[in-house]
């Protein structure tokens, strides 16, 4: 039996709001919740003419307390704007122009089951603004994508693949005060509970 996704619609006018929430919830699969609703979302429709300082406002509030993918679809976008709306958990970006009923819910579809949808354009800016980031930003201060450092991420897998302080301490030719403060360090950064969830950690972000 096919799951039915949630989807919260916010969009900048009751007419707008009204058309992409009916188009929605005539899907089969689609139920659409209001913010009043104790039902959560599994993901939320922003509709915005550009990435103003209230969408993004928006977008970030939903991050906060939501936590759910969401599907944009403004009039336009900055190239500048790209990265902010990846960061605030906007994992597909559909222009308006092109944002027809059966795209809009395939977006949603797409977002509830962890995948993301962007327009070549755009995904060929965010991956230059990503390899931009790594060389102008994180290399220079011997950081990953994932914000952990090369020692960090030496750690980690031989965490993972069940060593104790001590044999990585031999493995890293350092002291096992020295493993006992990268992981400390880790942990405390990235607030993360344990050494288990840091390892869990390294592996979402593909670096073990």
């Amino acid at each position: 039996m096919t799951r039915t996704i949630k989807a919260l619609v916010r969009a900048p006018d009751p007419l707008t709001q009204s058309a992409v929430s009916g188009h929605l919830g005539s899907a089969p699969n689609i139920e659409i919740v209001s913010e009043e609703r104790p039902d959560p979302a599994d993901v939320a429709v922003v509709v915005a003419e550009r990435m103003t300082v209230e969408v993004t406002s928006l977008l970030r509030k939903i991050k906060a307390t939501l936590r759910v993918p969401v599907v944009l679809i403004p009039s336009e976008i900055e190239r500048a704007d790209l990265f902010m709306a990846v960061e605030c958990n906007v994992v597909a970006v559909l222009p308006r122009a092109a944002a027809t009923s059966k795209r809009i819910e395939e977006a949603v579809l797409t977002a509830a089951t962890g995948g993301g949808v962007l327009p070549s354009k755009l995904l060929g800016e965010l991956l230059r603004q990503i390899e931009r980031m790594q060389r102008e930003v994180l290399s220079p201060h011997g950081l990953h994508n994932s914000g952990l450092t090369p020692r960090e991420i030496g750690v980690l897998r031989l965490m993972a693949e069940g060593l104790d302080t001590a044999e990585i301490a031999d493995k890293m030719c350092l002291s096992e005060r020295a493993v006992k403060r990268v992981i400390f360090g880790v942990t405390r950064r990235l607030n993360l509970r344990n050494r288990p969830h840091a390892v869990a950690y390294a592996l979402r972000s593909g670096v073990i």
